[in-house]
């Protein structure tokens, strides 16, 4: 059942394409990427079907693909990359994947929130959502390591208060010690952190050493943590870990949680809502 749902998702947007064996190499490469940052896997025989090339090239693209460290072959096709990997898709690659996910994380989220308190946002498109979503309050503090966060709630009436530090391009996020000092200093109600990797053994992870630093300041500066993430974070393990699952109060995730996942979240005491 669940390959079959897999292949109605994916199969569309590959119709929508003509003449696909037609495409140039690095488009029909691109487009096949496109779809596992979209679905979170591919399969090559839907992929053969649907472009008019033979299965050999398809797996071919996916060798390639996988080469470049951007997806994980699997027997019959590909994932997004899993647990161990150093992929570190930028913001703009991030915006692509799972948005209908993201919406109702964020709409769940903000109904956390009480007019007048001190909302923390790590850099993310997730949080990004949230920040969209936080525009129906009138009187809130909202600190953030995100400069497009920043921008997005600019037009505001919010006290926006931005961490300093260096710029991460790929993540349009702010790092290193003056972002972890100015935390340090801070104090939040409350918390939404997006994170790559959610392992009940090993927690929290990100791709990147600075950002899970900061990540980590964002939580001891905060009385209540409230992770959010796809369920496609979940089970896998980035880098750098940012801290135990203990560390946190509440997840909010997509309904496609596993269900075993789901009741160890649950059994841990932490408040799990899905959406």
């Amino acid at each position: 059942m669940r390959r079959n749902a897999v292949e109605g998702t994916a199969k569309k947007p590959v119709e929508e394409i003509e003449g696909g064996a037609q495409m140039l190499i690095e488009e029909r490469r691109q487009h096949i990427l496109g779809l596992v940052q979209q679905h979170g896997r591919v399969l090559v025989d839907d992929l053969s079907q649907a472009l008019g090339i033979s299965r050999i090239t398809i797996r071919k693209d996916l060798d390639a693909l996988q080469m470049r460290g951007v997806l994980q072959r699997t027997h019959g096709g590909a994932l997004l990359p899993q647990a161990g990997t150093l992929f570190d898709p930028s913001l703009k690659e991030k915006e692509t994947q799972r948005s209908e996910e993201k919406v109702r994380i964020s709409a769940a989220a903000v109904e956390l929130v009480k007019e007048g308190q001190c909302v923390l946002l790590d850099s993310g498109t997730t949080t990004s959502a949230i920040a969209r979503a936080l525009k129906k309050f009138s009187r809130l503090t909202v600190i953030t390591n995100a400069v497009n966060i920043a921008a997005e709630l600019s037009s505001t009436d919010f006290e926006v208060i931005m961490t300093g530090g260096s710029l991460r391009k790929n993540s349009f996020s702010l790092v290193g010690p003056l972002a972890e000092e100015m935390l340090h200093e801070m104090h939040a109600d409350i918390l939404f952190l997006g994170v790559d990797g959610f392992d009940l053994e090993m927690g929290l992870t990100t791709p990147n050493m600075m950002e899970s630093r900061v990540n980590r300041a964002m939580v001891k500066a905060s009385t209540m943590v409230v992770t959010v993430c796809d369920s496609t974070k979940f089970n896998r393990r980035s880098l750098s870990k940012i801290v135990d699952i203990g560390a946190i109060h509440h997840v909010i995730t997509d309904d496609k949680l596993p269900k075993a996942t789901a009741d160890a979240i649950r059994k841990m005491g932490i408040q799990l809502t899905l959406v």
